[in-house]
This record gives C-alpha cells, structure tokens and sequence, in this order.
C-alpha cells in the first residue's frame, strides 16, 4: 500500500510571544497534538466551531501560519516530503505541485492584476515549461472542466469582472492546474448556492477519483456527509473525535460532535429553537395576534375594517443594468408581500435577483417599473428626503457584518450613530438596551468588531438594525459564513426578536435548509423572475416547478443515524 498523501503526527500551533523561537514559553497555543492522514483517493473533513483551529491547522501544514506562528510536528509529510523544517522556498516548490489550496475568499485569494488566464497558466510555465500558448490553451480545458461559463472568454478577465461563484470555479481550476497529489479545500462552497455547490463538490470528487487525496474545512455538516470518508471534530485546538463519516455523523460520541449536529437546521420545525429544541422559541406571533384579538374586540357588532396593509410589498418590479454593450434584466415584473410576525425566504441560484430585489426593498436601487410600498404607503417612488423619516422602520443584516463596519468605530460609537440616524435617545442605556436585546455583554460596546467573534459581530448588525425599532427587517445571507452553532444560535435570535416585536422579515439565503427552518413563505427566483411562491412546507415537500425540484435536489443532504439522508 502506497505512503499517505498528508501524514501529520503531533501539531501543533502557537502565537504571541517570539514565535522563531521553539521554547518561547508565553506563546498561546491554539492547535494541540493533532493527528490526521489522508490517503491517495480518500477525502477527509476537520469540522469545529469557529475558534476551534481548523483553518490555522489547514494552513500551518502548507507553511501559511504566518511568520509569527511557532509550528512544530512529530511528523509533518506533504506529498511524501518531510516538512517540518521546510523553508520558504521549500514550501514555495510544494504548494501548486505537491499540494493544491483552494480557500473560502476566491476574490483576495486570486490576483486582481492578472487575468485568470495568467492565474491557472504562469503555474504550468514555470513548473512544466509550458509555452505561453499551450498553458493558455490548458487554462482553457480546465475552466472548461470546473464548469466555467464561456471558458474561451472567461480566460481573458480579472477575478473582479466574475462572480462569486466563477471566481471560486477559477480558483480549484488553479488549484488543480499542476494535478497535486493532495487539494487542501477550507471552506470552498461557503456561500456559493446550491447549483455551484453542487459542481464544486463534484470536482472535488472527480479529484479524488483520479486519485488525489483531499483534506475539506467545512462548517456544513451536509456538505461533510457527502464528501467526506472520515471526519475529525476540533475543539478548542484539540482532536475531541474522529472515525468515519457515518459513524461520527450517525452515532456522535462527543458533546461538541451531538452539539454541531442539533444545530444543523435541517428538518428541525419552524418555530422549535435550534439551541433550544426542548422549547418553541417562537409561539404564534403573540404581538400580531394581540392586535387582531383587540381589533376584532373593538369592532363587535360593526363591519369588521379592511385587513392590514402588508409590512412590506413589492408590486410589479423590474430592474435592468447596463453591462458592457448589453442589458441584464436582474428583476422582471416580481411582486411579493411579508406580512408582520412572518417571514418570506427568498431562494435561487447565484445571479437569480435576490440581492437586487433586497436593494429594491431597502431603496437603495430605483426599480425602472413597479414600486415597493411600506406598511401599505408609498416607499420607493419617494425622493430620499421624503424617505429619510422613515427609514427606521426597516432594517436590514448583511451577509458580511465585518465589512458593513467602520473598524475604528467601538462597538458602542457603532450603535449609538444608529441610535441618532434613527431619532432615537443615544445615551450609554440605549446602548446598553440594544446589547441585552441581543444577547451580548455590555461590556462588549467598548471593544472594536476586529475583537469580537464572527457571531459576535453579527449580533452588532442585528442590533444596529434594531436601533430603529424596524418592522420589517431584510436579513441578505445572514448566517452564510458562520459555523453551525453560531449559526443556529443567530436564527434563533432572529425569531425571538420577531416573536416579541412582530418583525417581518424578508430573509435571503442560498441554504435551503436555513430557508424552510426560518421561512412561513418561499419564493424562489430564476433569471429575474419568481418561478415558485407558496406555504415553506408545501414547496419543499412537493415542489411545482423544475427549478425548485432542481434545487432541493443539488442540496446536499445530512446523513441521520439511520444512513439515510434528510433534507437539506
């Protein structure tokens, strides 16, 4: 039997302190005594909550710990070389052609100066001395193979004129230019939706049946069970468990294990907390009811009113914009409605219209036809002036909270000019009230967004949308880049939050399964237009149209106890 492609014996990763130095005794080691192996044709997964040392582990076996990282290793073999005591220039020659990296951030990981072209061929000239003409030639073959749309012409443009999902289909071209031995993929299809996913692991596949072994970070526990062979689970650093896929998927061990698997969405109720699954975290919208009983107590014996205007409305909408020498039609003739205590998820596959439609909603972007009303009066057909009063009435979460940011603002400077966008009271109590709303230490206004957690952070845009007190929140991939506990302890977050004040929500995802946890109703969309809309259940149990059924099909599925697999 041939010598594994990775084999790793005792790691571990410190900072602080004189990381060149091996004894430096006040570094904080963040990785501890980790085991793994890959073989050729083999795919194997490092899961954990975030903090719990995946990607440092990933990056520490191709030398990218950084250069004030203290690595060391029992044994430490990448592609049949030892490497505990590699150079910079030694790892230079194994990355690419011993070992393949394929990262969650296509756009920072591929060079905005060169053309993906370059980016897949300078590879191939260096290590294979391959002309200019036969690596652009081989360039083309492999965007060809990831499934890269109008590869011919593709090959010629800068990652900044793809999106998200070419620029990631790029990047595993890259990866596999020199056809490694060993691909090291850390979140690879983390926000891609499912149809790309769906190729994305398929190449990754296709890899390891040409024999490559592959070692997957991964947050998705779904993706994980349909990849993978074997599994480790970190904590904090440390291997808690490992063995095959089935087994620590089916029959967790661990209580980080079981914890990461209930906070999987799949199949779990709407209304039943994730992290709280003995209780409802969201009863039937107390706050809306309550209305509707005093309304209707109000008016016994009358002519009962009209029924409320919907939160929030779209009615006939387009929008076009002019790329290049053409026109692409993001939104064609869409209408929607959310009414208060619910929410609309809105699905479909990357380029659908999901995110102008959110631009629509929060009028950020003027429709070319049709209007958005708020609370049944008119909202995007004013001009911002008239709009500005009512801003606070809808809120909205992005998909990267860090980014929305002023990373020199504290947490509390943050909330407390919301507080004043809003009309509202910015006093240290306000701020204080928004943290409880929230769930996060009031300590925490006086620390800076780079000092808090992924979770953490998006708890502070949740609370920034709530400085206004919205009725209607648009929540655009809000738990896309987060693991599977914080993850599920933001959505449950976000029920609460619509339990007690009523919110309607419009909620974007590329997760399916986040979408029928969170969604009363679903619209899915396909080049601009709604294709499907109906109760959550009804369209996941029996979809009406192809791309639907299209969809839930791509999705991958978490394996249960039993080997079979739930939705997802």
């Amino acid at each position: 039997m041939s010598a594994p492609v990775l084999e790793v014996r005792g790691l571990s990763v410190a900072f602080g302190g004189d990381g060149r130095r091996r004894g430096a005794r006040d570094a904080v080691e963040v990785v501890r005594g980790v085991d793994l192996t890959v073989e050729a044709g083999t795919c194997v997964a490092i899961v954990g909550e975030s903090g719990s040392g995946k990607s440092v582990t990933a990056r520490a076996l191709l030398g990218l710990a950084g250069s004030g990282a203290l690595v060391r290793a029992d044994r430490l073999t990448v592609a049949w070389a030892d490497r505990r005591d590699a150079s910079e220039r030694e790892w230079r020659r194994t990355r690419g052609v011993g070992a393949g990296l394929v990262l969650q951030d296509a756009l920072v990981s591929l060079d905005p100066l060169r053309t993906i072209g370059r980016e897949i061929g300078d590879p191939l000239r260096i290590h294979r001395r391959m002309s200019h003409a036969a690596a652009r030639a081989r360039a083309i073959e492999l965007l060809e193979l990831v499934g890269m749309p109008h590869p011919t012409i593709t090959v010629d443009r800068r990652s900044g004129e793809l999106s998200g999902g070419m620029r990631q289909r790029a990047l595993i071209a890259s990866a596999l230019a020199l056809d490694p031995p060993l691909l090291i993929a850390d979140e690879p299809t983390t926000a891609l939706d499912v149809g790309v996913q769906a190729r994305v692991l398929g190449l990754l596949d296709e890899a390891r049946a040409r024999g490559a072994g592959v070692l997957l970070i991964s947050h998705d526990l779904a993706v994980v069970s349909r990849i993978a062979d074997t599994v480790i689970v970190l904590d904090r650093g440390a291997v808690v468990e490992t063995g095959p896929t089935a087994e620590i998927l089916g029959a967790p061990r661990h209580p980080v294990t079981r914890a990461l698997i209930e906070a999987v969405p799949t199949e779990v109720p709407r209304g039943v907390g994730l992290t709280t699954r003995d209780r409802p975290v969201r009863s039937a919208q107390p706050v809306v009811e309550a209305a509707r009983t005093a309304s209707a107590a109000s008016t016994t014996g009358r002519t009962p009113p009209p029924p409320p205007a919907p939160a929030l409305e779209g009615i006939g909408l387009s929008k076009s914009f002019r790329v290049g020498a053409g026109t692409t039609h993001a939104v064609q003739d869409v209408s929607f409605r959310v009414e208060r205590g619910r929410t609309l998820g809105l699905v479909g596959e990357s380029g659908s219209g999901k995110t102008t439609i959110a631009r629509l909603a929060l009028a950020l972007a003027a429709p070319d036809a049709g209007e958005v009303r708020l609370a049944g009066e008119p909202w995007s057909p004013l001009p911002e002036r008239d709009r500005r009063t009512r801003r606070s009435r809808i809120g909205a979460v992005y998909q990267d909270a860090f980014g929305s940011f002023d990373p020199r603002w504290s947490v509390g400077r943050i909330l407390r000019d919301a507080l004043v966008a809003a009309r509202r009271d910015p006093s240290d109590a306000a701020v204080t009230a928004l943290l409880d709303q929230v769930h996060v230490p009031t300590d925490a206004a006086a620390r800076h967004p780079l000092a808090l957690s992924g979770g953490q952070r998006q708890r502070i845009a949740i609370a920034r949308a709530l400085a206004g007190s919205p009725d209607v929140l648009v929540c655009d991939e809000p738990v896309s880049a987060l693991d599977a506990t914080v993850q599920a302890r933001v959505l449950d977050l976000l029920d609460e939050l619509q339990r007690d004040h009523g919110l309607a929500m419009l909620f974007i995802s590329h997760d399916l399964g986040v979408i029928r946890h969170m969604s009363d109703t679903v619209a899915v969309m396909r080049s601009g237009r709604i294709v499907e809309h109906g109760d959550a259940e009804r369209v996941f149990t029996a979809p009406e149209h192809e791309v639907t059924a299209a969809l839930i099909r791509d999705s991958p599925r978490l394996a249960r106890g039993d080997g079979s697999a739930g939705f997802r």
